[in-house]
């Protein structure tokens, strides 16, 4: 496989998403300079303008766009884009892409998502996602949002109480958090309440995270970093992955993210099973999946799973993570 497969998916989606307000970039990549390429030409099928503009790259330039900070690459009109964004029960300033320095002070905070899942109202969800996608892109049109890709929602299985982020899940019932999942990716994107309508770009970008058995945070010193969740075959397949299946197949979300967590030994960012045998063969996933913070780092550095560094890199993009790799540097 090489880079510039990799790369491919990743741009489909970065074609998407290129426009950027109030810039000193210019707010499309294609200006006179570049309108030429066979990547401006919105006649054509994105999948040809994306090999295109991907062609055009140097192998520098397509490994710089594999981060959450993706730079601007100004000889071909591209600007700076930053994929991290969270809208877990509206859209917040907690990762890097959203300001609220400007005229916009603050966007609507919803409740908990376990406690609007307790509605058991899947058109509230809906609405709620509808009403977190028209601020993101209110923000974004405002020019204080430097990406429109939001890493919600999360729906892992809340089993465990002693876990310290279930009150962002929808709670332990695979259905309801399935349910949850479309309603509110659908309401995010720009699809109908019903699905299937959606067509062209998306109003904003959704992410179904963490892929997946993900339900620790730290516990008699084991860490959610090597947190090694020994699942049988069946308790995945009933539990664990019905949200996700939900949320890829019904709710056509455009992004996944894998967790830090081992699933029986392998890391999940770098299971070859779970994200291109499961997530892209089996249930037709297309977009982008991207590692949680610093989740390739941790490969090779607590869980000791890659021997050297490059080895955990080669791991996930051998597995299938393909797309922005966060870190917190």
């Amino acid at each position: 496989m090489t880079l510039q497969n990799l790369s491919l998916v990743t741009l489909l989606c970065f074609i998407s998403f290129l426009i950027r307000v109030n810039s000193t970039q210019p707010p499309f990549s294609c200006d006179s300079a570049t309108q030429s390429y066979l990547f401006c030409h919105t006649s054509l099928p994105v999948s040809q303008r994306a090999r295109d503009l991907v062609s055009r790259l140097t192998l520098d330039e397509k490994i710089s766009q594999l981060v959450n900070s993706a730079p601007a690459i100004p000889r071909l009109g591209i600007p700076d884009y930053q994929w991290w964004s969270e809208a877990l029960h509206g859209v917040a300033n907690a990762g890097p892409g959203i300001f609220f320095n400007g005229s916009i002070k603050a966007a609507t905070s919803f409740p908990q998502v376990i406690l609007t899942a307790a509605s058991f109202d899947n058109y509230l969800w809906y609405r709620i996602g509808q009403a977190i996608g028209t601020e993101a892109r209110a923000v974004y049109n405002a020019g204080q949002a430097i990406g429109m890709t939001f890493w919600a929602p999360n729906i892992n299985i809340f089993r465990d109480p002693r876990w310290g982020r279930g009150q962002e899940t929808p709670g332990e019932d695979p259905l309801v958090s399935g349910k949850y999942a479309v309603s509110y990716v659908r309401g995010l994107q720009g699809d109908t309440f019903e699905g299937g309508k959606l067509k062209g770009h998306l109003q904003a970008s959704a992410c179904c995270k963490h892929f997946t058995a993900y339900d620790l945070d730290r516990w008699q010193g084991t860490t959610r970093y090597i947190f090694d969740a020994r699942v049988t075959s069946q308790d995945l397949a009933d539990t664990y992955q019905p949200p996700f299946q939900s949320c890829v197949e019904q709710g056509r979300a455009s992004g996944i993210m894998c967790a830090y967590n081992r699933v029986n030994g392998v890391p999940s960012c770098a299971d070859y099973n779970l994200l291109t045998k499961i997530a892209r063969r089996q249930w037709g996933f297309h977009g982008y999946i991207t590692s949680d913070c610093d989740a390739v780092s941790i490969i090779h550095d607590d869980q000791g799973y890659a021997k050297l560094p490059e080895d955990a890199v080669v791991a996930v993009l051998k597995a299938g993570m393909v797309g922005p790799y966060p870190s917190s540097s």
